[in-house]
């Protein structure tokens, strides 16, 4: 039998570098033992889910029904629902398993039923889970700000609603809101109104009346400042000395 094959010796240069790496983990793994580092407390989760298959005709015509009927930004806002609605309908059908006496489905349940009322998804004869299970994407459309806008013909379309909920015309009671996918409860269903504050009332000047009445040039500042029988003078000089000009010239 052949003697195994000994390993190389690594060169001096070489075992220098392995040292030096060594020595390099073994301090960073000291700091990070001594210093510990501070904990990352920002909850990221998911807020919607792409479709599975992104080329179906039916499913891209309804959301883009959905995206002009309520002047939606774009198709993962409708994402976002279907994402809220398929949580909801999961919790309804993990307590509609249980018992009817079991204490979870009492409390979760009549919980769950009273929020979906609470948002006015739900209407008083249908405070069961079962009616939960058959919500629909349009019904929570419908409960977004910039739908009740448009409803109460405060925008003369739901983009505009969309825009003037960003520019913060838009109160519900005290509070501005400027999320055009805020959820209106029905409590606060008839307190959506323009702000006190908002140009569009009339209360104070908007952007462009401001930079109207700054607009005037600085030769209109001189002529109001300056009195008409001033102001005439000046146009028979100015006159004067054109034909001074001219004369000189022709000389």
């Amino acid at each position: 039998r052949r003697p195994p094959r000994a390993t190389p010796k690594p060169s001096s240069a070489a075992s220098d570098v392995y040292k030096r790496q060594v020595s390099t983990q073994s301090t960073w793994g000291l700091l990070i033992q001594e210093r510990k580092m501070p904990k990352n407390y920002v909850n990221s989760h998911k807020t919607w889910n792409a479709p599975k298959r992104p080329y179906e005709r039916e499913r891209l015509s309804q959301e883009l029904k959905y995206v002009g009927l309520y002047g939606l930004k774009n198709k993962k806002e409708v994402w976002r629902v279907q994402y809220m609605l398929a949580k909801i309908r999961k919790a309804a059908r993990e307590l509609l398993i249980l018992p009817e006496n079991d204490p979870r489905r009492l409390f979760e349940g009549e919980a769950l039923v009273n929020r979906m009322m609470r948002l006015g998804v739900l209407k008083e004869e249908e405070k069961r889970l079962d009616y939960v299970l058959g919500l629909t994407v349009p019904q929570f459309l419908e409960r977004r700000l910039a739908t009740k806008v448009f409803k109460a013909r405060t925008a003369k379309s739901p983009h505009e609603a969309r825009v003037m909920i960003y520019q913060r015309h838009i109160r519900v009671g005290k509070q501005h809101v400027n999320i055009p996918s805020f959820m209106v409860r029905v409590e606060n269903e008839n307190q959506v109104e323009l702000s006190s504050e908002s140009s569009l009332t009339g209360a104070k000047n908007g952007r462009t009346k401001k930079m109207k009445l700054k607009g005037k040039t600085k030769a209109e500042q001189k002529k109001e400042e300056v009195p008409e029988g001033d102001q005439e003078q000046i146009r028979i000089n100015a006159n004067q000395l054109n034909h001074l000009i001219l004369s000189l010239i022709h000389i």
